[in-house]
């Protein structure tokens, strides 16, 4: 059974580990750890003294994960990750020089309004230093705190995280959008129209959920949701040629006019979105991490313009 002692264990096991239960074939496993068959083989041993289990047993021709190592496959990548980062800290950070590799969790609209002048500044200022954007999860933002030890941090809206240090990035507004050909719907749109059009909604769910949605349901306006989507960027192309309606975030609205929507205001006063970068306390005096957080205020700034039309 595991043990405590982080002495008795040899941590290259963990890359072994990591190989199989993504693999689920020793064969496989040492070609991508560049290692022997017999030497993997040996070591898939030792794992299985280790947890008391197989870990690994064939069904027919293939092999299929335990429900252990089902458990241990979603949590060897952020091990690894965090071991990385161990050896990877140094005293100072050279952004010319550094070559080190931040992720970042973001949303669809979060990549798509903030990620390029991020990449862009960073590869002005920062060459060799690699970004990598990773898809927002419902499941790692109901436990943010877990999910930011092993990313650099989540960009997000404030309202679904507490008790976690943020760097404020920019503000955004909520708009309507409707099919650019929508005859049933004018120049503005009526709380009454809204109660009674299809709508397009994202992250419907109690921890998941658009907040200018939210708001309306508390004035008593309860949309009729006929489609529900985890992307923004999808939401104009589930809007076009129909009579649904959606609310998106305005600087990704503007953006994505083109898809054959219009752009309303709401018809009521919406509560902005402020947008903001999530990181863990582990962080606070990290240099690299640091310098991440200045340039993303940076370029924060440049996206609180007002939106082009």
């Amino acid at each position: 059974m595991p043990g405590n002692d982080l002495r008795n264990l040899d941590l290259n096991l963990l890359l072994t580990l990591d190989a199989l239960v993504h693999e689920r074939n020793v064969t496989r496993a040492a070609e991508r750890l560049g290692l022997s068959q017999p030497a993997v083989s040996a070591a898939l041993g030792r794992l299985r003294r280790h947890f008391g289990d197989e870990l690994l047993h064939r069904t027919g021709n293939r092999y299929e994960l335990t429900p252990l190592a089902q458990q241990l496959s979603s949590r060897t990548a952020s091990a690894l990750v965090g071991v990385q980062r161990v050896f990877d800290a140094s005293p100072d950070f050279d952004p010319m020089t550094s070559e080190r590799e931040f992720t970042l969790m973001v949303s669809d609209y979060a990549a798509t309004v903030l990620g390029d002048r991020l990449v862009t500044t960073v590869a002005d200022v920062a060459p060799l230093v690699r970004l990598r954007f990773q898809q927002n999860d419902t499941n790692a933002v109901d436990h943010a705190l877990e999910t930011l030890r092993s990313i650099d941090g989540m960009v997000m809206p404030h309202g679904f995280l507490t008790d976690i240090p943020a760097t404020d990035l920019y503000e955004d507004s909520w708009v309507c959008v409707v099919s650019q050909d929508n005859e049933l719907v004018g120049d503005e749109l009526t709380l009454e129209q809204l109660a009674q059009t299809p709508w397009v909604v994202t992250y419907h769910r109690p921890t998941a959920f658009t907040p200018a949605a939210r708001q309306l349901r508390m004035m008593g306006v309860e949309p009729h949701v006929v489609v529900v989507v985890d992307s923004f960027l999808a939401v104009p192309f589930l809007v076009a040629g129909t009579n649904r309606v959606a609310v998106l975030q305005a600087k990704l609205a503007h953006r994505l006019a083109s898809a054959g929507i219009r752009v309303l205001p709401c018809p009521w006063e919406v509560v902005p979105l402020k947008e903001a970068f999530w990181w863990h306390p582990i962080f606070r005096h990290d240099p690299g991490h640091a310098w991440l957080r200045s340039v993303l205020q940076d370029v924060g700034r440049e996206v609180a313009g007002p939106p082009a039309h």
